[in-house]
């Protein structure tokens, strides 16, 4: 990509993985935000920082707790951060693709053995493990099949290139 002469990158249209990156990270940061709202989250006087004891739920459909609240901002954080590049944003969408992924199996495990073991320390209900399983697979996805065109580190590097 060309760079313009003030040293940063030139004017033009980013690269739809990175777009969709920083929209999939604002959405985390918003949710983050959202949890702490009374009204959108219902019950918000059972929200606890911690564990299956918080009876809070975002949009009265998802469990949460200020520690969850606080994981889904920092992933938003994260998601702004690694979207600054092609790569980090691909490694923002496929690699939290595959966390989601594992999230929703650590949640059905949770919930063949005991919803209100100490385990469950986010915490998860059935709607968030759906929710996690659909996530999972949407961020992998965008992760690995958008924008092919644009590769995580440039042209390949030949002996004869280097100076």
């Amino acid at each position: 990509m060309a760079r313009d002469p003030r040293g940063g990158r030139a004017a033009g249209p980013r690269p739809r993985v990175q777009s969709v990156a920083l929209a999939v990270a604002a959405v985390f940061l918003l949710i983050g935000i959202l949890g702490y709202i009374p009204g959108i989250t219902t019950d918000y006087g059972g929200l606890r920082f911690a564990g299956h004891h918080s009876d809070a739920k975002l949009l009265g459909l998802f469990q949460v707790s200020i520690l969850h609240n606080a994981v889904h901002l920092l992933f938003g954080l994260v998601g702004l951060v690694l979207a600054r590049s092609v790569a980090g944003s691909r490694l923002f969408l496929a690699g939290g693709g595959a966390a989601y992924l594992a999230l929703w199996l650590y949640g059905l495990a949770i919930e063949a053995v005991d919803p209100e073991s100490g385990a469950n320390i986010l915490p998860i209900n059935t709607n968030d493990n759906w929710l996690h399983l659909a996530l999972g697979f949407g961020m992998l996805a965008l992760g690995l099949l958008l924008s092919n065109q644009a590769g995580a580190g440039g042209r390949l590097d030949t002996p004869i290139d280097r100076p």
